[in-house]
């Protein structure tokens, strides 16, 4: 007897061609995948969804005409929900206050004088102003100032309308309540104290050390925004090799926070119509606050879905 050779039916012959044709079309015409930006936060006994929204402080508000149902669930608010609001005098004085050093400390305390004449040539090169004419100050501003100028020249940020404020000025211009979830005094601590001075006088000289480090991360952290990947984010800046000023130490501190902020969402969630845009860094990941809702009942679903 010759060998027997299978033939497909007809039939057969067609369902494989198509599911062929179908493989290879998919290949070639990707889903286009929405950045996952947006939040529904509802369950938990909630009456009526609120609304979670991941922002960037380096993206442009162009960058909000591209998230699909934002500005429509944006309308449908009651309030607003934000980390903190300095607005008024008294806020921007007590901001003043907080940067500066305490009258017993000085930077000869912790610098030796080659880096104190290191760090000021650095500042008057990127800043054009002396060390002597900042030295007042908290290290933590000093970087503040030497990273914004960072990425005005490398990330083109003086050019960046943010877009990490504009709902709160535009709930401000629409008589809209805007609730902070930190008080000025825990927003000065997070912004000048959450790390003592002599760590804060070594991650300056690392900033004036490795200037790329710090733009290359700020970098990776706003093309990871507008992809939505708010998980990969958070594993960026806890990464042990993370060794920008923004790192491990500074992520585990905002995770704790984040635990506190639920617990002041609560009544806020259980009204319901609340808008919260929150930077995105404090989002993702085991600790971020999407995952903390979660756990705390909440059903916490994205509102862009991917498209083809």
């Amino acid at each position: 007897m010759g060998t027997q050779v299978f033939v497909p039916a007809r039939k057969e012959i067609q369902i494989l061609r198509l599911k062929r044709f179908i493989f290879i079309l998919a290949l070639l015409v990707p889903f286009q995948v929405q950045a996952q930006l947006l939040w529904k936060i509802s369950g938990n006994g909630v009456a009526k969804p609120s609304y979670l929204f991941a922002t960037n402080r380096l993206t442009d508000i162009t960058f909000l005409d591209t998230i699909p149902n934002l500005f429509a669930t944006y309308s449908r608010c009651d309030n607003i929900i934000t980390e903190f609001a300095i607005e008024d005098y008294e806020a921007i004085a007590a901001l003043r206050t907080a940067a500066l050093l305490p009258d017993t400390v000085s930077a000869e305390d912790f610098l030796t004088p080659d880096q104190i004449k290191q760090l000021d040539v650095a500042l008057q090169l990127t800043l054009e102003m002396s060390f002597h004419q900042l030295a007042r100050l908290k290290p933590q501003y000093i970087i503040e100032l030497y990273r914004n100028e960072l990425f005005n020249k490398w990330l083109n940020a003086a050019n960046i309308r943010p877009a990490n404020h504009f709902f709160e000025e535009v709930a401000n211009q629409q008589g809209k309540p805007v609730i902070p979830l930190d008080d000025i005094g825990e927003a000065l601590y997070m912004m000048f104290d959450r790390e003592p001075i002599y760590w804060q006088y070594e991650q300056l000289m690392k900033i004036i050390d490795y200037p790329e480090v710090e733009v290359r991360l700020e970098k990776n952290i706003r093309n990871l925004y507008k992809e939505g990947r708010l998980l990969d984010m958070a594993f960026l800046i806890s990464a042990p090799d993370n060794t920008a000023t923004l790192s491990f130490s500074d992520y585990k501190v905002f995770c704790s926070r984040n635990k506190e902020w639920v617990r002041r969402l609560r009544p806020h969630l259980l009204k319901g119509n609340a808008f919260i845009p929150i930077d995105a860094m404090y989002l993702g990941g085991d600790d971020g606050l999407i995952a903390l809702l979660r756990a705390d009942g909440y059903r916490v679903k994205p509102l862009n879905k991917p498209q083809r």
